[in-house]
């Protein structure tokens, strides 16, 4: 049963396989990253780090306002 539901993830149209999986697994790693910068005093803070969130979050709020959404419910309702 949870090979499956592996398998299912994996071929699901927005899985591993695909650029929608992905990006958000970065853009989280970078969030994540720049949460680590909270404790390191001024002088020491990650310019290009902080570039790399600012462009993000730029590129990712153009993102948000273009898409179409999909519902993942109706997809898992119809098997």
């Amino acid at each position: 049963m949870a090979a499956n539901k592996l398998v299912a993830l994996w071929n699901h149209p927005a899985g591993p396989k695909t650029i929608h999986f992905w990006a958000p697994t970065f853009k989280w790693g970078i969030s994540i990253a720049n949460i680590a910068d909270f404790s390191k005093p001024p002088e020491k803070i990650s310019y290009p780090q902080q570039l790399a969130v600012t462009a993000t979050g730029v590129i990712w709020s153009r993102y948000s306002m273009v898409i179409t959404p999909v519902c993942l419910l109706s997809s898992f309702r119809e098997r």
